[in-house]
C-alpha cells in the first residue's frame, strides 16, 4: 500500500482552523505538504509554510499536535496519509502565495459541509474540538 508522509500546521484563530484551495483543486487542506528527502518533519514545515503563506513560524510556539493517519484524498484508492501535525503562531499574516488559489478559516462544521474535504483535516478538526480550542 502506498502512503504518503507529509506535515501539516494547525493554524488557529477565532476558534476556526486555517485550511489552504490550492490551484486548480476545489477542496481545502491543511497548508503543509510532502517531507522532501534528508528533511524533519519540522524543517519540512517551516519551508512548506514559507511556500504556502508567505510566512515564518514564530521561535519558540511550535508544538506537536499529533500524528493523522487517514486515506489521501486526491489520491489513487488505497493511497494512505501519514501527516506529522503541528500548531504553532506565524510571523506575519498568512498570505496565498502563487500555489494557493484561496485561504480561509473554518469551524469543524463548516469544514464538514463543504462539498468536498479531506479526511486528514476532518480527523485534525475532530481533534482540536476535542480539546476545545475550535468550534
Amino acid at each position: 500500500m502506498a502512503e504518503i508522509r507529509t506535515v501539516a500546521l494547525a493554524h488557529i484563530r477565532d476558534r476556526r482552523m486555517l485550511q489552504a484551495r490550492s490551484v486548480g483543486k476545489s477542496a481545502f487542506y491543511m497548508a503543509g505538504g510532502k517531507i522532501d528527502p534528508g528533511e524533519s518533519p519540522e524543517q519540512a514545515l517551516h519551508r512548506e509554510i514559507r511556500e504556502e503563506l508567505d510566512a515564518g513560524i514564530v521561535a519558540g510556539t511550535l508544538e506537536t499536535l499529533g500524528v493523522f493517519e487517514a486515506e489521501a484524498f486526491g489520491h489513487p484508492p488505497g493511497t494512505r496519509l501519514h501527516m506529522t501535525c503541528y500548531l504553532a503562531d506565524l510571523t506575519a499574516e498568512p498570505t496565498a502565495t502563487s500555489e494557493i488559489a484561496e485561504l480561509r478559516y473554518f469551524t469543524t462544521d463548516e469544514y464538514a459541509a463543504m462539498p468536498e474535504s479531506a479526511p486528514g483535516s476532518r480527523l485534525v478538526f475532530e481533534r482540536l474540538r476535542a480539546l476545545g480550542l475550535v468550534d
